[in-house]
């Protein structure tokens, strides 16, 4: 488990193992979101092991699966609602981390300066910088 906290309440990972959901409770998460489509995975890590894993764990498990090069404004928009509905610290996995990055600063664009949200995951080796003028269009609203 590679827990990157980009905020002292959102921390992103790649991969977790259902084995790890009892740690990550122990850490202080209340909700984890899978950003992972289960097509990019292997069965004994798709969506229903993996939320019945973090249930049993007591964690909230909210399944938004971000396709690689694919993001929609649904998955901002499901991102942002899940980050506002947890009633403590989150922990968002992809494949690397990346996709949770960028789907967590799109969705806190309205939020946060547009340098934290590009400089946070970059801490992590996560390049947004890509992302700015969508970043600041989106800040302008």
């Amino acid at each position: 488990m590679d827990i990157r906290p980009l905020t002292p309440d959102y921390a992103v990972s790649p991969q977790i193992d259902p084995a790890d959901c009892a740690a990550i409770k122990a850490a202080g998460f209340a909700m984890v979101i899978d950003n992972r489509p289960d097509g990019e995975i292997p069965p004994s890590h798709h969506t229903a092991l993996m939320a019945e894993a973090a249930q049993a764990a007591g964690l909230v498990f909210v399944a938004n699966p971000v396709i690689g090069g694919m993001l929609t404004m649904e998955n901002v928009v499901a991102q942002a609602k899940a980050i506002a509905q947890a009633t403590g610290p989150v922990l968002a996995y992809c494949a690397s981390g990346n996709r949770s990055s960028i789907v967590w600063a799109l969705a806190h664009a309205d939020k946060m300066p547009v340098d934290d949200l590009i400089n946070l995951p970059a801490r992590h080796g996560y390049a947004l910088e890509g992302l700015r003028s969508q970043l600041e269009a989106m800040a302008k609203g």
